[in-house]
């Protein structure tokens, strides 16, 4: 069997998006005949970005061990040593204390395996990765659930800072057998944006959803209303400070035209207070429901919205219960940013896959890219520009009008379609992955970097 060194900060019992890649690829695994050895974070203490979901270790086969770095993970630098990480690229506490635990927790353990595997955010994941590579004499494989220096939300202090990222981006992708990309779109910007890589082996293995999570039947809801449902996270946050901090935008640090604020509650909620004004008999049919962790922004913005009453905020939901709620949903959210007219955005949100394997509609305010084609070929995604409100309005009149009249079939399910995003089929993709740089001398060669 095939024995993987798999370094995932972010693992079990530590819930939320960002860690069903990495857990799903470890359940699977085994059954291609490949063996991970996970090396992870300490059970970090539970905080927005950490929730605690201690079911889905549970999805963890008994034969795969998980080893965890030692210590805590350091605390949040002081202002001034935060301004110089930021503009001067001082290492952060947490780059260095990752890489330094993990490195030499891998070389404890790495011996007998034939390759390692590294998924990222966070990007110091790659330098441990490479590291280990170079000591243990195995390829490595970089695995990108974000796009890194190519990802539109990500703002830096300058262009030049940017520019600097993807440099160093591009140097640590070049020590890798395998470069494995989320989207179609983010592996287009890859070839396009680091010409070095061009001649490099580069998967597309996006995101998924699991069979088991949906099927069977679900009990009906006891309720009458029509429920609209967000999963994860909003980005209200963020949205707001690029918008007062246009100093971002003049020094070349956000991507011009981007608005983040978009991927937020804060257009469809306004998009609901028309709605409601137009047609009132909606406000007493109308619930909104917010699952996941939320900001004192998020909040805010909704208390502040004339539909305040209407909104539910269930907090953070085990991955059980974010899926039932999807499935039980009448009309399901997608945000994300505005992106300038003729680009197509990189990324592609998690729970985009398990909204289209729901099979139910979508309301998807999505920029050009593979959001809205993947949404708009699934049959369910009814879609606007993540600005319009009034295309809001009307996706939601639409929806609201075949639901009043029991109406099942005005939107047609496209199983074909959705069965390629399977968490089965995308592990069988990158079974074959490993399997390409195993049996390929001038791969292993190229994944061995020449100094650490």
């Amino acid at each position: 069997m095939t024995k993987v060194l798999f370094i995932a900060y972010f693992f079990p019992p530590v819930g939320g998006a960002g860690v069903q890649r990495a857990l799903k690829f470890v359940q699977y695994l085994p059954g291609e005949g490949i063996l991970p050895t996970v090396i992870t974070g300490p059970s970090a203490p539970e905080d927005r970005w950490t929730p605690h979901d201690r079911t889905l270790m549970q999805s963890v086969p008994a034969e795969v061990q998980v080893h965890r770095v030692g210590g805590e993970t350091p605390t949040s630098s002081s202002r001034m040593r935060g301004r110089m990480e930021r503009w001067l690229g001082v290492p952060t506490l947490f780059a260095k204390w990752w890489i330094d635990s993990a490195t030499k927790l891998g070389e404890q353990i790495g011996s007998g395996h034939d390759l390692i595997f590294a998924t990222m955010s966070p990007f110091e994941s790659g330098t441990v990765a490479q590291r280990l590579s170079m000591r243990l004499g195995i390829p490595w494989v970089a695995d990108l659930r974000d796009p890194w220096a190519l990802d539109e939300m990500q703002v830096y202090p300058s262009g030049i800072h940017r520019k600097m990222e993807l440099r160093r981006m591009e140097r640590m992708l070049a020590t890798a057998s395998l470069i494995i990309m989320n989207t179609p779109e983010s592996t287009n910007a890859l070839r396009e944006a680091c010409p070095s890589l061009r001649s490099k082996p580069i998967l597309t293995i996006t995101n998924g959803f699991d069979q088991s999570d949906f099927a069977g039947e679900i009990a009906p809801r006891e309720d009458t209303k029509f429920r609209i449902v967000h999963t994860g996270y909003f980005h209200t946050d963020n949205g707001l400070q690029l918008r007062k901090r246009r100093f971002y935008r003049l020094l070349g640090g956000a991507e011009a035209g981007v608005d983040i604020l978009t991927r937020s509650h804060t257009v469809l909620l306004k998009a609901i207070q028309r709605w409601c004004q137009a047609r009132p008999e909606v406000r007493s049919n109308l619930e909104v429901v917010f699952a996941g962790k939320t900001s004192e922004a998020d909040r805010t913005v909704a208390s502040d919205s004339a539909v305040a009453e209407l909104i539910n905020f269930t907090g953070y939901l085990t991955h059980e219960k974010s899926v039932h709620l999807v499935r039980a949903a009448d009309l399901l959210f997608l945000p994300m940013p505005d992106l300038p007219a003729g680009r197509r955005s990189r990324i592609v949100p998690g729970k985009t896959y398990e909204y289209i394997a729901a099979a139910r509609p979508i309301l998807a305010a999505v920029p050009e890219g593979d959001a809205k084609d993947f949404v708009t070929s699934c049959g369910m995604g009814l879609t606007c520009k993540p600005g319009d409100v009034q295309g809001m309005v009307s996706i939601l009149d639409l929806v609201y009008s075949n639901w009043k009249t029991k109406k099942q079939d005005f939107l047609r399910f496209n199983g074909t379609f959705v069965a390629q995003f399977e968490r089965r089929n995308l592990t069988k993709a990158l079974s074959a992955g490993f399997d390409s740089i195993l049996h390929s001398t001038e791969a292993r060669e190229v994944g061995i970097p020449a100094q650490a």
